[in-house]
């Protein structure tokens, strides 16, 4: 059964940028990178070494606490560098590749089995605390959120419209291990995924970040203490789809290459862990001044034109870097190029107007606004945004508990950042107490 919930809190940023719905082109690297990083509760361990070939679906990197758990190569060829960090932190495998893909063909017959040793279990996101899921838990639920909200969101009607029945497989599969609901915009009502089966659908309607799937959890089924939920990316489940279908690796997809810096907007067809330096020529070359972002704008990842393209990300956004200042400030109300939320100037006069924005925060942090309705009204959740990241600051695990630290991910609150006056960094707060959460809970 459906159903249809309507947010009225939110706020959808007016950005320029946004890419064209075509696929310029299909981006096909001499090397590509398998990223641990960002995995969280991942503790690699290294299975090959330089010099190594690897087939496409070979296992390359372990976790150290559950050897079941890998992660494997998205090409076939030569393991061409290990690149570790300080204290010898393993950051990525470079992989040569070849021209032509041999794959490593996965016996599907088990669920489960099938996920850990494709090295796709990874892409199943834990709730609290976005930790990668246990193998051994049992989640009330799995969701996945069909739409995208944040600003300059790749549309996921043209990147994974035409991938429907992957989408269904993957439904499916995991339909064995848990219930699987299932959130579409309800704003298109002739979307493709509205036929799905197997599955519970919801239809939302509202701004940003109605896209989030941690708010439509909370809306459908919030998460309390003691309960573990599971969430999947569209795209995720797309791969998880294909490797039912077909018995081998697939993470390929369209990603949006977007950003107000952009010299041209478009999609491509790329692989994760993909180098940034392929996505040259949407930039110029020169990115002195330029920051380039792996995922949106709240919640992305700044990697720079030396980086590569996350796991998980979807699109690739180039923005400028803000260093100048400006005379008076805020108190300037004449400025119609620049966006205020709070109609601080007169630029709220055009509703439709994007804007060019840049990465200057206008202002230093300062202390917490102490009227939590500021931020609330961006965030459509049953919490005290305000108390949850001070109650964070403080390390006070019984109130961070009493405030939803449960039912949140930094990405949740980044609206709440955006919008803050006292230029807080509010998604770093939140990921502090969840990882003080961890410490002390585990």
């Amino acid at each position: 059964m459906s159903k249809n919930i309507v947010l009225k809190k939110g706020l959808d940023i007016p950005v320029s940028g946004a890419a064209d719905l075509v696929v310029s082109k299909s981006m096909n690297p001499s090397c590509i990178a398998v990223l641990p990083d960002g995995i969280k509760g991942l503790l690699p361990r290294l299975l090959v070494k330089e010099g190594d070939r690897v087939l496409c679906g070979s296992p390359v990197i372990a976790d150290k606490k559950n050897p079941d758990i890998l992660l494997t190569a998205p090409v076939s060829g030569i393991v061409k560098e290990v690149v570790r960090g300080e204290k010898r932190k393993l950051l990525a495998v470079l992989i040569e590749a070849e021209d032509a893909i041999e794959c490593v063909h996965f016996d599907t017959s088990d669920v489960k089995t099938a996920l850990l040793q494709s090295g796709l279990w990874p892409l199943i996101v834990q709730r609290p605390y976005g930790t990668m899921a246990d193998p051994a838990t049992s989640p009330k639920g799995i969701f996945v959120s069909a739409f995208n909200t944040a600003p300059l969101a790749a549309d996921t009607e043209f990147t994974l419209g035409s991938e429907v029945q992957a989408v269904q497989r993957g439904i499916d599969a995991l339909a064995t291990l848990a219930p699987v609901h299932v959130s579409l915009d309800g704003s298109r009502k002739d979307s493709a995924f509205a036929k799905l089966t197997g599955c519970t659908l919801h239809y939302f309607q509202g701004k940003h970040p109605a896209g989030n799937v941690g708010v439509q959890i909370s809306h459908i089924s919030p998460i309390q203490k003691g309960e573990t939920v599971w969430t999947v990316s569209l795209a995720g489940l797309a791969a998880i789809g294909k490797l039912f279908a077909k018995g081998t690796y697939d993470i390929r997809r369209k990603v949006a290459v977007c950003g107000p810096a952009a010299l041209n907007t478009s999609y491509v067809d790329v692989l994760p862990g993909t180098p940034m330096k392929s996505f040259i020529s949407f930039w110029g070359g020169d990115a002195t001044d330029l920051r380039i972002i792996s995922g949106d704008l709240l919640s992305g990842i700044a990697v720079g034109p030396d980086g590569y393209l996350g796991r998980d990300a979807e699109q690739v956004t180039i923005i400028r870097e803000g260093y100048e200042k400006e005379l008076l400030g805020w108190i300037r109300p004449l400025r119609y190029k620049q966006f205020s939320q709070d109609r601080s100037y007169f630029s709220w006069l055009f509703p439709c107007r994007k804007y060019d924005m840049d990465t200057n925060l206008h202002g230093g942090p300062r202390p917490f606004l102490m009227n939590d309705n500021y931020y609330s009204r961006v965030l459509p959740m049953d919490i005290y945004p305000v108390f949850l990241a001070k109650a964070c600051l403080a390390g006070d695990i019984e109130k961070m508990e009493k405030f939803g630290i449960y039912e949140v991910l930094p990405e949740d609150l980044a609206l709440c950042e955006f919008v803050d006056p006292s230029k807080n960094y509010i998604q770093d707060i939140i990921a502090q107490g969840i990882d003080l959460m961890l410490k002390e809970m585990a």
